[in-house]
């Protein structure tokens, strides 16, 4: 049986191996200004910091952003693409990039973006999940309840949402209402 080697401790941290790791990061995943700063928090707690100093988290984030490797805008406005496309409403854009870390501000384009796409991201999702015109056949109260809790549930509006419910199925509604 052999004897495994005891692991060796990793050293703490310096400013330097806390930047590769940055570089590291922002290369292999499109990244949020906040997530970044939390994984180099997470590097720290689990490694240590060896400089006198208090680690430069924030300087390393600032200028990886100036430098363009972290782009908050641009993965607000690919998130909203990438949810628009699987049928997902505005609220869970939101509520996505809330996770993301990303602010107002850098978020605002995407979500002007889903806003106006909002009717037929509502059209895309009930078209993936046979819901209202697109139905197979007319549904009974139940099936109609359960449609209404996934389509909020995918972050569509109450009144969008009703109005696709309502379709009879291959009647499919027009954006303005009429």
């Amino acid at each position: 049986m052999q004897s495994r080697r005891p692991l060796r401790a990793r050293p703490a941290l310096d400013s330097a191996a806390l930047e590769r790791l940055a570089l590291g990061y922002a290369g292999r995943y499109a990244t949020s200004r906040a997530r970044l700063a939390d994984y180099l928090r997470r590097k720290l707690a689990e490694r240590g910091w060896a400089g006198e100093e208090d680690p430069p988290v924030a300087p390393i984030v600032a200028r990886f952003v100036e430098l363009g490797y972290v782009d908050d805008r641009a993965i607000a406005e690919a998130k909203a693409r990438t949810l628009g496309a699987r049928g997902l409403g505005e609220r869970r854009l939101a509520a996505a990039l809330g996770g993301l870390g990303i602010s107002d501000r850098d978020a605002r384009a995407a979500r002007a973006q889903a806003a106006a796409d909002a009717w037929t991201t509502a059209l895309r999702f009930a078209e993936r999940k046979r819901i209202g015109p697109f139905a197979d056949r007319e549904p009974d109260e139940k099936a109609r309840r359960r449609a209404f809790a996934a389509m909020m549930r995918a972050g569509h509006s109450v009144d969008d949402t009703r109005r696709i419910i309502a379709a009879a199925p291959g009647d499919v509604p027009e954006p303005d209402g009429n």
